[in-house]
């Protein structure tokens, strides 16, 4: 199954920092009208954590990295040689598929990717148990998994404008053309673009406005 007809693909080959990477997805989910993924590296080790999170379980890191609190919800998720994207699904007026869904098919496009590169994965059953906030350490259904390690998860935010999914996967050293063929696996045909500018500089004013800001970091 394919969850768009046509995608804009931004493989985002210039690190950046964790405010942002933030602002350049919100600012995708607030303009794009077609389905859009943004493949994207940090500039140094980050750390994001859900919209929900409380800056005092994070608080221990921020001395050695950068935190940001992300839009969407979701655990802590440790960034620097991760793969991290984001997947904006526009509503136009039409109905979205559902948020499980959505997870489920972009992690089934990741481990059908992998398999070209000799690595086996599947989809988690059912949740496991929660041992602490890491979202690393509690697989959810749908999550990917190698064995009993949990590979790629992601949080969601939904609301009238559409879907944004923020996911973060742990698979080491692959080409670049990984991701390009997770891309075309989330739907046919897919080629990657450069960031607009117009695009950065209205995710610069977003930074500014909210990721970069004290109010915003320890709002919880």
């Amino acid at each position: 199954m394919s969850l768009c007809r046509e995608l804009r693909f931004y493989f985002d080959h210039v690190p950046r920092s964790a405010a942002l990477n933030m602002a350049l997805d919100e600012a995708i989910f607030e303009s794009t009208a077609i389905p859009a993924l943004r493949a994207y590296r940090w500039d140094h080790a980050a750390l994001s954590f859900g919209y929900f999170g409380k800056f005092s379980d994070v608080e221990r890191w921020s001395a050695e990295r950068d935190v940001v609190r992300r839009w969407t919800g979701g655990g802590i998720v440790f960034h620097g040689d991760d793969l991290t994207y984001s997947l904006t699904l526009p509503a136009n007026g039409a109905s979205l598929p559902t948020s499980r869904l959505v997870y489920s098919e972009v992690h089934a496009a990741m481990r059908d990717a992998l398999r070209a590169y000799g690595q086996a994965s599947e989809l988690a059953r059912a949740d496991s148990s929660r041992v602490s906030e890491a979202c690393f350490e509690r697989p959810v259904a749908a999550d990917l998994m190698q064995g009993p390690r949990k590979i790629a998860g992601a949080a969601q935010r939904r609301n009238r404008r559409g879907l944004l999914q923020q996911g973060s996967a742990q698979i080491g050293n692959l080409p670049d053309q990984f991701v390009v063929d997770f891309a075309q696996y989330l739907c046919p045909e897919t080629q990657p673009e450069e960031v607009p500018a117009q695009l950065i500089a209205r995710a610069e004013e977003i930074a500014t406005e909210r990721y970069a800001s004290s109010d915003w970091l320890h709002r919880r």
